[in-house]
């Protein structure tokens, strides 16, 4: 998710003061119950175990990250994203959410957008070096002022969200990761010129933005007007915190009144659909679970709350929660509902929905936390990765949705569930995971989508979220 990288920036410290009274007699009773706080050789076995497994496997995810992002940056870079069997690239940020390739711009040559999404993950890595060189290159040399139809979702999420996070790793004065007085709040200034672009998406009847913009010339003739949940719903993280740093109040206000009002369409049993209409207001496809299509919609209200402090969020959150647990819900599963009725339509696993765990151990809900990444979990030891689509009534995969394009959802939350808990059984999963995306997608030009599951046939592409999401969650894990 990515949205998705501004809560990684969050911090907590926590003080432990004693009276000096209390704190003689905690050491008085140490020296009398010594062995109260002895540790077996056992235990102490097993922590060294554990501390060079993740020494280990820390390494071999930093040497993932770099095979995929030298790779990226020799044959594909400024382009957009890498293509790791051919070694060449493609210019895709005019192709993210566009299936059937619509309006493709003949002049539009990249915006480095493997390139923007990997600067916190370099961060994460350590790698100042490599960030300030990206930093300085992107403030030279990006513009936005092209002639190409982009998904305002996908655009926002990726490019916007990696261009405000960079600039607050950039400002971060506890940390001088670049030179002194060489950074001068560039890409906040290209952030907030491309926030301005996507301010015509929103000029609509309903305050609900259209899905597609054109860069250089606003909304399209005859654009669609047909939307997701996920679409309209999922950009107050990234516009709410671009406009807390501009000082320019436009942004999270076109956001928050699209927020708003797509809470105010919810059914009465708290549940929403998964496509509408951004003109008439209307519900175009009233079937929606926790995947494809509204997904994001439950991560970015928490995370709202999380970032902004605003009461509203959870509110709208907590009540979507509770409508999810009750309707969409089944044992450790989750299927698809008609949102009018409460009433089961598909029952399917699609891998875009394993991010719930993380977002359940977030509210504090760990153990369905953990009964959901269960079975996640058993369906990639299945296959040797998660399958797109998996159908859960006949137990079997979707005919034609049956590849894996890397996404990041399972590893996010396996990390997620090893920081709550602290059960060495994830840092075990997380090896799984490490070790899949070697053995099966790691090629010589990178690392490849896989076309099939059941093949393991490869496909030409190294998604720009892989540098930022993929490797990065595993990166945590094991770093952290």
């Amino acid at each position: 998710m990515e949205g998705r990288k501004a809560e990684f920036l969050l911090t907590n410290q926590y003080k432990l003061m004693l009276p000096s009274k209390i704190l003689t007699w905690v050491i008085l009773f140490l020296l009398i119950f010594p062995s109260f706080f002895q540790i077996s050789h056992s235990k102490l076995d097993s922590y060294s175990y554990l501390a060079a497994k993740r020494k280990r496997m820390s390494e071999k995810v930093r040497k993932m990250f770099y095979h995929a992002y030298d790779n990226y940056m020799t044959y594909a870079f400024p382009h957009d994203e890498l293509k790791p069997l051919t070694k060449t690239f493609t210019d895709s940020l005019s192709e993210l959410g566009n299936l059937k390739l619509e309006y493709l711009p003949e002049q539009y040559k990249g915006s480095a957008l493997s390139l923007i999404e990997s600067l916190s993950s370099l961060v994460v890595l350590g790698n100042q070096t490599e960030f300030e060189k990206g930093v300085f290159w992107l403030s030279e040399n990006l513009t936005f002022d092209v002639d190409a139809r982009i998904n305002l979702f996908e655009c926002n999420i990726r490019v916007l969200g990696g261009l405000v996070s960079a600039h607050i790793l950039a400002t971060d004065s506890t940390k001088n990761r670049l030179v002194q007085g060489t950074y001068k709040n560039q890409l906040l200034d290209l952030a907030e010129n491309l926030g301005r672009r996507f301010l015509p998406a929103f000029d609509t009847p309903t305050g609900l933005p259209y899905a597609w913009i054109n860069l250089k010339y606003g909304v399209m003739e005859n654009e669609t007007t047909e939307t997701s949940t996920s679409g309209c719903g999922s950009l107050i993280l990234e516009m709410g915190a671009l406009s807390r740093l501009t000082g320019d109040p436009r942004f999270e206000s076109a956001a928050l009144h699209a927020l708003r009002k797509l809470w105010s369409m919810r059914s009465s049993l708290n549940l929403l659909g998964t496509t509408l209409d951004v003109v008439t207001g209307e519900w175009i496809e009233h079937s929606s679970g926790i995947g494809a299509g509204v997904d994001s919609f439950y991560e970015y209200l928490l995370k709202a709350h999380i970032l902004f402090g605003r009461d509203e969020f959870w509110r709208m959150f907590q009540s979507a929660y509770i409508a999810v647990q009750r309707y969409f819900r089944h044992g450790p599963w989750y299927h698809e509902a008609d949102m009018r009725t409460g009433k089961s339509t598909y029952w399917q696993l699609t891998s875009l929905q394993a991010f719930w765990p993380g977002l359940q151990v977030l509210v504090g809900d760990i153990p369905a936390a953990n009964l959901s990444h269960r079975e996640f979990y058993y369906v990639w030891k299945k296959y040797g990765v998660l399958p797109e689509r998996y159908l859960l009534d006949h137990m079997m995969l979707h005919p034609t949705e049956k590849y894996y394009p890397l996404r990041p959802e399972f590893a996010e939350s396996t990390f997620y569930l090893y920081q709550a808990t602290k059960d060495p059984w994830y840092m075990e999963v997380g090896e799984l995971i490490v070790d899949s995306l070697n053995l099966y997608t790691r090629v010589e030009g990178g690392f490849a989508s896989i076309r099939d599951v059941t093949s393991m046939e490869l496909e030409d592409h190294q998604h720009s979220f892989f540098l930022s999401e993929t490797s990065s969650s595993a990166s945590f894990k094991l770093l952290a």
